[in-house]
């Protein structure tokens, strides 16, 4: 049983409670009488307006099925169908135009256009690394990755891979800062003099890219270049194995890379309980903080990783002045439909797991809003925080409202936090301009998630009939409506100069060849970020950034309009022409099971959120709850229609538990779902098809978390 203390009427797990009044709250100037007044206060009086929200998800959910199944059989209406979601409120008016007036924003946010991270915060190491990705070496991401066309051979130093790296990286400072009437593989010496920067006494065809530099003018280690507010720094050291060997004595040569960071506390943990929410929480606080730590062995040796600090320059004019050493952090919060047992209320009802976040998550980040020296996350003095998951414009309000009520708590300034608004439920999508203006004094940031996009859309429209195959799905004219006009809405409301508009994860970590070849379409879409799965990732991500010039595309776009509108939206992929073969159904289906599976085990046995997993193709993909929830999504709806049996699903995911055992031999910590199918983690995957109609919002969640509580009391 969880040891427990009364605050305020809250039953707290005593770990929890410890966690805030001997680490969070001290240093903050607030007591623990007024935390605990406010905090009891938010969670008791906000727990009917957030049930009441989760209650009309359901209402209106009930209202689209037996729209559809009193429909069945007959051609889809669109016309018709909008004016009844119109008519139940799902659909609401657009109002007229506005422009959010968001203050205080980093430029991180609202000028620099970069790759940003996302993160579990409950792996240190992981959030050490994706805070100290802000900077990232270009030659160790050529020469480690496949990003050149194919991958390093096994054993030493390749010395003509060497050579490959350093003649691409030269090729793109070319591209990116050419040098007037010569190429940087020609030079052999950079200088300053007299402010400006020199190669071989040729200056920069334009001569503001040049930021500054460390050392001496006449022989500097560092000279730190800008192209579309991104830095460059070129390092030069003679006793560095590779700038010995080069005629400039160019040793590496590094990108300012994840200018952002989301730290996550939602789909990429497995945050069951109060044990599990004090890791997270105390791994947030250590960033905020400043001073996270992690020791591992790496190569037989004991390492120690932390963050780093800020980077000092001399400029041309010869002042000095500060590059921030880490990328800005955000936190993502868990949405409105979880509870958790860490906190009970007075009716012993779990407390919204979203409303301690956000209170917790908010304290904590006032550690960094009180430095006044050393470095700091926040320059402009906000807190960022990203809320998934959210149901239309109603569920936002609530969000503002409820963070409101935690700076009333906090003794913050109103709007000191700002809002992220994950634009990945279709109600949300489809009313996204509401949403917005519901939030228009918070919101620094909107982003679409296709993969959650995909399962509410699968869900939502679970009785109109069954949907296309996974990958042709993607080719349904509403994803590029959604995609769009989720661009196209940030840039009307005047999100151009004073927030994020961001693009998806790419989820193949390892093939770094097609995301250089492929990710460069977010930065021309007008994103200004766009996520990707580590700090090597991010390095090569940046070079579209110095490609595109974010902030001309999106002055272009705001000039345009709309490309999109609702009805597009709307647009249900369902199968147009079922002339599956059995064998089309069966690959179909294995691929769905093998990815629910391989994600389920080590979230349910290991308290895994987010990892590489191999697919059916054993390819190594980055798998969190979103991508879960469209392949159970799917294969509930296909079963519902009788594209495949029950009895079907049962003995596919039985062999591909056969698979996914043979993909984990390797780990130690892994435990076998055969031969006997009877554990919890089986069972938990299985959970989520065969209850996946009656989940909320077919939501994965709820199935995990109880699987996962089991798992541990057991």
């Amino acid at each position: 049983m969880t040891e427990r203390v009364e605050r305020n009427g809250l039953q707290v797990a005593a770990e929890l409670a410890a966690f805030l009044e001997e680490r969070a709250l001290p240093g903050t100037g607030v007591s623990p009488e007024e935390f605990w007044k406010g905090f009891s206060a938010l969670l008791h009086e906000s727990a009917p307006r957030n049930r009441a929200l989760l209650d009309k998800r359901e209402d209106l959910q009930r209202r689209i099925d037996a729209w559809h199944v009193a429909r069945r059989g007959k051609p889809h209406d669109p016309d018709a169908y909008q004016a009844f979601l119109e008519e139940i409120g799902y659909l609401v008016p657009e109002g007229g135009d506005f422009r959010i007036d968001t203050t205080k924003i980093d430029p991180e946010i609202a000028t620099v256009a970069g790759p940003q991270l996302v993160v579990p915060i409950t792996n240190a190491r992981f959030a050490l690394n994706a805070a100290n990705a802000r900077w990232g070496s270009l030659y160790d991401a050529y020469y480690g990755t496949d990003a050149m066309g194919s991958l390093p051979p096994s054993g030493g130093y390749d010395r003509g891979r060497g050579a490959r790296v350093v003649a691409r990286a030269r090729v793109f400072l070319d591209d990116a800062f050419p040098i007037a009437g010569a190429s940087h593989a020609d030079i052999h010496r950079y200088h300053v003099d007299k402010g400006q920067l020199l190669a071989d006494d040729k200056p920069l065809m334009q001569a503001g890219k040049f930021a500054g530099y460390t050392g001496h003018p006449r022989a500097p280690d560092t000279v730190l270049l800008c192209n579309n507010g991104l830095h460059v720094e070129l390092v030069f050291d003679r006793a560095h194995p590779i700038g010995a060997r080069d005629q400039a004595l160019l040793a590496d040569v590094r990108m300012e890379a994840a200018v952002s960071a989301i730290m996550d506390c939602e789909d990429s943990v497995a945050c069951v309980d109060a044990e599990d929410k004090v890791l997270a929480y105390g791994n947030w606080l250590g960033l905020m903080q400043g001073d996270l730590t992690e020791t591992f062995e790496k190569g037989g040796a004991q390492m120690t990783r932390r963050l780093h600090g800020d980077k000092t320059y001399t400029a041309p004019d010869g002042s000095e002045f500060t590059v921030k050493g880490r990328a800005l952090m955000l936190v993502r919060n868990v949405g409105h439909l979880m509870t958790n047992p860490a906190i009970l209320l007075q009716d012993g009802s779990e407390a919204y797991e979203g409303l301690v976040d956000a209170m917790i998550t908010t304290l904590i980040a006032m550690h960094d809003l009180k430095k006044d020296t050393g470095a700091r996350n926040s320059i402009a003095g906000s807190v960022y925080v990203v809320k998934p998951k959210m149901h239309g414009p109603e569920e936002v309000a609530f969000a503002d409202d409820t963070f409101t009520e935690v700076e009333k708590v906090l003794g913050l300034p109103r709007y000191t936090v700002k809002l992220g608004i994950m634009d990945e439920e279709r109600r949300t999508s489809v009313n996204l301009k509401e949403c917005i203006r519901a939030a228009k004094h918070r919101v620094a940031f909107i982003n679409t998630g296709f993969l959650d996009r995909t399962g509410d859309e699968i869900h939502t429209s679970m009785e109109a009939g069954p949907f296309s195959r996974k990958d042709f799905i993607k080719r349904k004219s509403w994803i590029t409506a959604y995609e769009n006009q989720n661009v196209d809405i940030g840039l009307e409301c005047g999100l151009r100069g004073h927030a994020q508009i961001g693009k998806g994860m790419w989820a193949a970590p390892d093939a770094m060849a097609a995301m250089l070849e492929q990710k460069i379409e977010h930065p021309r879409a007008g994103a200004n970020c766009a996520w990707v799965p580590s700090p090597t990732a991010a390095t090569l991500h940046a070079l579209h950034y110095h490609r595109v010039d974010v902030a001309a595309v999106q002055e272009k776009l705001e000039k345009g309009g709309r490309r999109a509108y609702v009805t597009a939206l709307l647009d249900i992929p369902l199968a147009a022409y079922r002339r599956w073969t059995e064998a089309q159904i069966r690959r179909e289906v294995e691929n769905n099971a093998q990815g629910i599976l391989g994600y389920v085990v080590r979230w349910i046995d290991q308290g895994v959120g987010c990892s590489k997993v191999p697919d059916i193709n054993d390819v190594a993909l980055m798998e969190d709850r979103a991508t879960c929830r469209i392949s159970a999504q799917h294969i509930a709806n296909w079963m519902h229609h009788g594209v495949v049996s029950e009895e079907e699903v049962v003995a596919t995911f039985r062999r591909m538990a056969e698979v996914v055992d043979r993909q984990n031999a390797g780990d130690p910590a892994y435990v076998p779902m055969a031969p006997g199918f009877n554990g919890i983690a089986f069972a938990a995957a299985l959970d989520l098809v065969m209850k996946g109609r009656a989940l909320p919002s077919g939501y994965t969640e709820p199935v995990l978390h109880a699987r996962r509580l089991e798992w541990k009391a057991a």
